[in-house]
């Protein structure tokens, strides 16, 4: 009687740890995908300013049509490439798709900021000033939001990762996240040098 007790304890230990385990688990996947959550409301932000911008400048820059017209095409992309990532978080594949996306829209709101410096009016609009400081605001808040999502799927990914997280993650089809890269490319990171 007493070796069937044990053995009782011993089945009733396992299931808690199990079910412990696995609301772990859970939490942290719920965890990264608010965090998620979270840089899509950055998103959705600066793609709501951006036709604003583009507006604004088209006034000012008549002959510049392409680049107003590959900013917007640019945004359209990374709308709909965020639509897909936001629907499921943890699809390595949708997150990937937004960061390329998101590295072309960066790079044609760029050329967009650097034709504008040959418009003195365009660049004194105070429309254009308001705009550019808001987009500055949200990109901040982007790269913090990017940032708390990063950790949250590093904790998320060693958790599924590690002997016995492992097993019950197999078990019970936990996918890793995956994590948001840089959008600039490896030219842009490089130093810049400054020579007098």
């Amino acid at each position: 009687m007493f070796a069937f007790i044990i053995f009782l304890a011993i089945v009733a230990l396992l299931v808690f740890w199990v079910v412990g385990a696995y609301n772990r688990l859970v939490s942290l996947r719920n965890r990264f995908k608010n965090s998620f959550a979270q840089i899509d409301v950055q998103l959705k932000r600066r793609y709501d300013l951006i036709p604003n911008l583009v507006e604004t400048a088209k006034g000012y820059m008549k002959h510049e049509r392409e680049t107003l017209e590959a900013v917007i095409a640019a945004r359209n992309q990374a709308v709909t490439a965020n639509a897909k990532a936001v629907g499921d978080p943890s699809d390595a594949a949708a997150v990937q798709q937004l960061s390329q996306a998101e590295k072309g829209l960066t790079a044609s709101l760029g050329k967009l900021f650097a034709l504008s410096e040959a418009y003195p009016d365009l660049k004194a609009n105070q429309n254009m000033m308001q705009l550019t400081e808001e987009l500055t605001g949200t990109e901040n808040k982007i790269s913090f939001s990017r940032q708390a999502y990063n950790d949250s799927v590093m904790q998320y990914n060693t958790s599924i990762e590690q002997f016995p997280g492992s097993i019950l993650a197999n078990m019970f089809g936990f996918k890793a996240g995956e994590l948001l890269q840089a959008t600039e490319s490896p030219e842009e990171r490089k130093a810049v040098k400054v020579s007098f």
